[in-house]
């Protein structure tokens, strides 16, 4: 399997307190964290009993290997904790931002995501997965079409791929995230 590199956070003091947090957490705010993270209860397992983490890179590898051990079911745990592209989950701030880029896309391009998502679906049976951070709606839809084509085995492999850089990236936003007791920075007018 490929992976990516870490998310580039460039080792910040503030991604090693988060880890230091992170790997303090008592075991039961731990697996919650880190099924919002990826839904897979044998993910997040076996990533909160790896603790402690010497470094944000080893907590990514240690995600890496335990998405390549999830067995069928454990996949699919996986992926159903994801909303179809162009759909993202109500209420659910990680959703929508790695969905942005199919914000601001026409109407005529959201009815062809809904289309190609159900056909997806129909065709695979579980949802179309992308890492969608920093793509646009013509981009996800491009993939999408292009997909369709490939045969179910691959479809799971890439799937799992997709996977291991949405984990990344959202390891690397829970060890940003500041102490519940610190003040929260200023939010920037995007």
């Amino acid at each position: 399997m490929t992976t990516s590199s870490p998310p580039a956070s460039g080792g910040s003091s503030q991604d090693s307190a988060g880890l230091t947090r992170f790997n303090a957490l008592p075991r039961e705010a731990a697996d919650a964290a880190l099924t919002e993270v990826c839904a897979a209860r044998d993910w997040a397992a076996a990533l909160a009993e790896g603790r402690p983490y010497a470094s944000p890179e080893a907590l990514y590898a240690a995600s890496d290997a335990a998405l390549a051990d999830l067995d069928d079911k454990g996949l699919d745990e996986a992926m159903a904790g994801h909303p179809p592209i162009g759909r993202p989950k109500p209420g659910d701030p990680a959703s929508s931002r790695e969905q942005r880029g199919m914000a601001d896309a026409d109407e005529g391009l959201k009815a062809e995501m809904l289309e190609l998502n159900l056909a997806y679906q129909e065709r695979f049976g579980h949802v179309f997965l992308i890492c969608a951070t920093g793509l646009d709606g013509k981009r996800m839809r491009d993939a999408l079409a292009s997909r369709l084509e490939n045969t179910p085995e691959r479809e799971r492999e890439n799937a799992r791929t997709e996977l291991v850089k949405i984990n990344r990236i959202r390891l690397g936003r829970l060890l940003a995230e500041p102490a519940a007791d610190a003040p929260a920075p200023e939010e920037e007018n995007a």
